[in-house]
């Protein structure tokens, strides 16, 4: 039933956010949709970037607006890298804050970040077994 999945993100600021996540991360420009939607690639699946304004409401029934500062959501992306050490320098250079040093785990490295914009994120360097290594 299911072809792909999208990524979408809500940024306050299209143009911070491109920088974040292709010089940051390593995604690649792929269209742009207008000023403020845009597609990057160089995962699996497209990731969309959303420009949308502090406060305002994500759909008509909402209880809240949009925030930007550190957020909670339980749906959080994980990039695995090669190299965690150089991901990590390389995102904190782009405007990420670390919320936890790189610590070890049965299936590797692992390190928490928030991006700009308040989303959460982890970056995973895998070890031979990767999550393997659980089961």
């Amino acid at each position: 039933m299911l072809k792909t999945a999208l990524i979408n993100i809500d940024v306050d600021n299209i143009e911070k956010a491109i920088l974040f996540y292709t010089e940051g991360l390593g995604l690649r420009l792929g269209r742009t949709f207008d000023a403020e939607f845009v597609e990057l690639l160089g995962l699996p699946c497209p990731v969309y970037l959303l420009q949308n304004q502090a406060g305002t409401l994500p759909f008509a029934s909402a209880r809240e607006g949009r925030s930007f500062s550190r957020h909670w959501s339980p749906v959080h992306l994980d990039f695995v890298v090669d190299n965690i050490e150089l991901a990590s320098q390389r995102v904190l250079a782009h405007g990420a804050r670390i919320e936890s040093d790189t610590k070890k785990e049965p299936y590797g490295k692992l390190a928490m970040f928030s991006d700009p914009f308040g989303h959460g994120f982890c970056l995973i360097e895998f070890n031979e077994k990767g999550y393997g290594a659980l089961t």
